[in-house]
């Protein structure tokens, strides 16, 4: 009985579910086709309210053009699929006889898109709640058996938070998406992603992998813990938890159950995706991976373009945004003074990246994530394929390529058998402007995006009236729009409107006649038939009946020009380099040389540079092959070195949450964009030494730079010198200037910052004594260097009590203070100092900005020389050290201290405190060509650096920074123009904004600023 109902029910539900294809405007039978499919393999685990229905759903789209991916398109052919999988695609396909047919001749059928980076069916993550004025938080206070720190969350498991929501699903399913992996963006440790379907269905329905993938950042989210407030500190705490976790797989005993590092080492096995702020962070993470051997893939931010080679040696796959920034409003010329040219240059060129991964031969996928509005991703698509993009290389970046990526291209990623029946079903080649989405299937569910045009009428009619006449009609122009004209001795035009099945058309007799036929019907396949009336208002029946296609016009659609971009600036800003200068050998003629060394000031002496060395000095020598630079009327000395410098730093230069933070490096977080770079080398600067900040008793470790304008951060770092940390003394340390809310890290005296110092070297000392099987601990690792003077201490210092403590702190451990840095109290302890061994680095004039300086004099730098302390006169600030030159000058005045001795305390006597006077320093044979030529006495307020050599490479050069300068404007104006036709055009733009970017000085928590305008 069963059986025999059964039959007659199923045929009356296909013909049902063919007649609600055909009527889409029909929302009851649009639902009744939805829910049958919800039946399709219903979980029995689940119980049935009501009489259950086991359909299942078998469809054939036939005539259709289907890209079953980027490589394959099949013409004339046939998909077929049921139980909401692919059973078969292709041009001899077997049609079942209770699948339900889908004519698609016409139209194309691609795979749906599978996106890589959503936060799909997962709420926001919330802060935690404490008050703004709340003291600082050392520890985690998520309860139960987690680790120490908040931001480590590889706990959280997006599966167990997941909510399918219909509402933000339809507009991802409208530009293309079936499959999205999903993760909660918070934290450093972010947990696991899951990977799930865009189908209107239960969570454990559409849920086709619960651990897809394991989530990171640099961005320690709404983690309300102070450590870390800083990149330096996020990477930091990242090198570490990858240590810990190793610890904890040997040793699990010591711990205890730690369920944060139980999940970090379970998810190791999964893909590692890592999201990148910027194309630096992306670096920064690659070289956190080559260390505990993980090939990441990289969630990218738009600006990767711009560095695309060091994109390449990663080896990594990315995830490819297209959040490409609005015009900016340039029209009022004081907003548009404020925009950096760097600004004005992403713009142009942002669309160009995925065209450069392209190039490059670097896997990447694409994502709708960073875009305001989802509804512009198949837009920027085509921008980007405008820009250099192809076209396969954009569908395999939205199938196969992320599909492959999360280990799920057996389930989706191309139209195969056995897939998920997730695909399009489009009017033509998804990436043309013309192009309707009509259709987003997935899990075999219809979602229905567009209806207009899916019926395509157009050709040649003949229209039969009930009156006897009979006319010839051509429908032509798009599906969507189609025109209509009655063929006669002269063409008439006349108007149709389709709406569904719905059809109304008016059909004028000749050009003058102000009447028309008038016609309304019902369209079924190639004959239609209706009611309508005459030109005299006679009722009348009609019908129409295809007589043959129209023939197709080629196409007259001009071809869009290339599009041209600027030129790419390495690094990315006005100053930059379009093509890296190269090393060359130099020979400087009848110069005045400082050599810094016994040989004093040489007249009119002759330099030659070879292979990036000092070759020779002397008079008349030969150039053969260098090029010759005539120094005649000017001074060349050796490169200004900053001992005490924080240009180039990234995203923070203290990390201020903690008294001890010794584990955080300032070589990991070079910005090599820095203008100050530039603006230094301008100044005779070739070398700087980048200093944590003085927030902490012991702060982070320092890294020793070269000024190579328009290097990466690695090539901007010396190599093969002796590592140093900053260490830091007074008002800072104790917090006693960082208001009311931070009165409980310790310490809070000047007394509590020597048991800081006692508490932190014996903790050290025994922990180098703890034998196989310790934990790693990074913090602890760069203080048994220290014990070991494998590592040296620059320490900011004020009062003289303090110097004093810290080196009979050093003398109980057995070591010394390399420098004391600031040191404005140096004069009163020098011979102290000396004896102790160790050397300043000093202001020569500043005094009296804070409490603990009153006490500073301009002798300070002069009576320290004097009584034999190594001193050199540094910075703390990126705009002095671009005198740097005349700031020694100031020893003569004050102290009376000899000319080629002022010079030495910003050459040779900074490179011996950091123990590259081997190299650098002096002008001498086999030392580093680095070396300035000044157009007068290099202490004289009137000198300029015309050119500043590193290496043997002509790093500034002051006749051409004018000819950049006039690059500047014109690249600046060709762009505003740019801009002003967008605008014109009527296209969004964004509001001129002032950007600062970042410089730093000691003490600064979250950075000091400066204008961008220009360059």
């Amino acid at each position: 009985m069963k059986k025999a109902f059964e039959k007659p029910v199923r045929a009356l539900l296909s013909r049902c579910i063919t007649y609600a294809l055909n009527q889409h405007r029909s929302k009851w039978l649009l639902l009744l086709l939805l829910s049958t499919g919800s039946y399709v393999h219903a979980q029995e685990t689940f119980p049935v309210n009501g009489i259950a229905d086991p359909h299942e759903g078998c469809f054939a789209f036939t005539h259709a053009t289907i890209v079953r991916d980027a490589q394959t398109t099949l013409s004339n052919a046939t998909l077929l699929i049921r139980d909401g999988k692919i059973v078969e695609a292709g041009t001899s396909v077997a049609i079942p006889k209770d699948a339900v047919v889908v004519d698609c001749k016409g139209k194309y059928i691609y795979p749906s898109f599978v996106d890589l980076y959503s936060n799909y069916g997962l709420s926001e993550p919330k802060r935690g709640g404490s008050a703004w004025n709340a003291a600082p938080q050392f520890l985690s206070n998520t309860k139960g058996a987690y680790g120490w720190n908040q931001a480590i969350r590889s706990e959280i498991n997006a599966a167990d938070l997941f909510v399918a929501d219909d509402g933000k699903a339809a507009p991802l399913r409208e530009v293309g998406f079936g499959t999205v992996l999903t993760q909660q963006p918070d934290g450093i440790a972010r947990g696991t992603a899951a990977l799930v379907t865009l189908a209107t269905a239960k969570e454990n329905k559409v849920m086709l992998r619960e651990r897809a993938a394991a989530a990171y950042s640099f961005d320690k989210g709404t983690s309300t813990q102070n450590y870390p407030n800083s990149l330096m500190g996020c990477i930091a705490l990242l090198r570490q938890t990858y240590l810990d976790a190793q610890w904890y797989k040997s040793q699990p005993a010591k711990e205890g159950i730690n369920l944060s590092l139980q999940a970090w080492n379970a998810n190791q096995s999964l893909p590692q995706l890592f999201e990148a702020a910027d194309k630096w962070d992306v670096l920064r993470a690659d070289k956190i991976g080559d260390e505990f051997g993980v090939q990441y893939i990289i969630k990218a931010s738009g600006n990767e373009y711009q560095r695309i080679a060091e994109m390449a040696a990663t080896k990594a796959t990315f995830i490819v945004p297209l959040n490409f920034p609005s015009a900016i409003d340039v029209e009022d010329p004081n907003d548009a003074r404020f925009v950096a040219l760097a600004d004005m240059k992403h713009w142009e060129m942002a669309p160009t990246s995925p065209a450069a991964f392209e190039k490059a031969n670097i896997p990447f996928c694409l994502t709708a994530a960073d875009l305001k509005d989802v509804k512009q991703f198949l837009a920027n698509v085509r921008k980007a394929i405008e820009y250099g993009l192809s076209e396969q290389k954009a569908l395999e970046s939205l199938t196969k390529t992320p599909a492959s990526l999360i280990k799920a291209y057996d389930k989706v990623g191309s139209l195969e058998a056995g897939k998920l029946a997730n695909f399009l079903i489009t009017s033509g080649p998804i990436f043309n402007d013309k192009t309707i989405l009509y259709q987003n299937w997935v899990q075999g569910n219809r979602y229905i995006i567009k209806t207009d045009g899916w019926n395509d009428v157009r050709g040649v009619y003949t229209i039969s009236l009930s009156n006897g006449a009979s006319y010839t009609v051509n429908i032509n122009g798009s599906p969507v729009s189609p025109a209509l004209a009655v063929l006669q001795q002269d063409t008439l035009s006349g108007h149709i409107d389709i709406n569904g099945k719905l059809v109304a058309l008016s059909l004028p007799l000749s050009k003058n006649s102000k009447s028309s036929i008038r016609l309304s019907g019902i369209i079924s396949d190639n004959s239609w038939t209706g009611t309508g009336s005459d030109t005299s208002g006679n009722l009348v029946k009609w019908s129409a009946i295809f007589v043959k296609a129209t023939p197709e016009k080629g196409d007259t659609t001009k071809a869009k020009a290339p599009v041209t971009v600027g030129s790419m600036y390495y690094p990315f800003n006005g100053y930059g380099w379009e093509k890296l200068p190269q090393q060359l050998d130099l020979l400087i003629k009848n110069a005045t040389v400082w050599t810094g060394e016994k040989d004093g000031k040489l007249e009119n002496t002759d330099v030659l540079i070879r292979n990036g060395k000092i070759a020779q000095i002397g008079k008349g020598l030969s150039a053969g092959s260098a090029r010759v630079i005539d120094g005649t009327g000017k001074h060349l000395s050796a490169g200004i070195i900053d001992e005490h410098s924080h240009i180039a730093i990234s995203k923070g230069v203290n990390e201020s949450s903690q008294s001890v933070t010794s584990e955080v490096r300032i070589a990991d977080v070079l910005n090599p964009e820095d203008v100050n770079i530039y603006r230094q080398l301008s100044g005779g600067v070739t070398a700087s030494h980048l200093l944590h900040g003085s927030a902490n008793a012991i702060g982070g470790q320092s890294q020793l730079v070269k000024l190579r304008w328009g290097q990466n951060a690695e090539g901007l770092k010396v190599t093969n010198w002796d590592p140093f940390i900053k260490f830091a003394l007074g008002e800072n340390v104790k917090q006693s200037n960082w208001g009311e809310r931070n009165t409980v890290r310790f310490p809070q005296t000047r007394m509590g910052v020597e048991q800081i110092y006692l508490d932190a070297f014996t903790r050290a000392r025994d922990y180098e004594k703890q034998g196989a099987g310790k934990r790693r601990d990074l913090e602890l690792d760069a203080l048994v260097e220290i014990l070991h003077q494998q590592r040296f201490i620059t320490c900011h210092s004020y009062v003289q009590s303090e110097i004093n403590m810290l080196m009979h702190v050093a003398d109980s451990f057995h070591f010394r203070v390399n420098t004391f840095t600031h040191i404005l109290e140096g004069y009163k302890v020098a011979d102290k100092m000396k004896a102790h061994g160790a050397g300043a680095g000093t202001f020569a004039d500043w005094w009296a900005y804070k409490m603990e300086v009153q006490d500073a004099i301009p002798y300070n730098a002069a009576i320290m020389h004097k009584v034999g302390v190594v001193t050199a006169i540094n910075s703390d600030d990126a705009e002095m050290a671009r005198r740097l030159n005349q700031e020694a000058a100031k020893t003569v005045k004050y102290g009376g201290v000899s000319e080629e001795d002022a010079l030495k305390m910003v050459t040779l006597n900074p490179a011996k405190l950091l123990h590259i006077d081997s190299r650098m320093g002096s002008i001498k044979v086999g030392k580093d060509a680095d070396v300035v030529l000044w157009s007068d006495n290099p202490l004289s307020i009137y000198a300029k650096a015309e050119k500043t050599i590193v290496d043997g490479i002509v790093e500034f050069d002051r006749e051409y920074d004018l000819q950049l300068r006039t690059r500047i404007a014109t690249e600046r104006n060709r762009l505003i123009q740019r801009m002003l036709a967008e605008k014109k055009k009527g296209t969004p733009t964004q509001k001129a904004t002032f950007v600062p970017d970042e410089m730093y000085h000691c003490e600064d928590l979250q950075g000091g600023h400066q204008q961008a305008i220009g360059y």
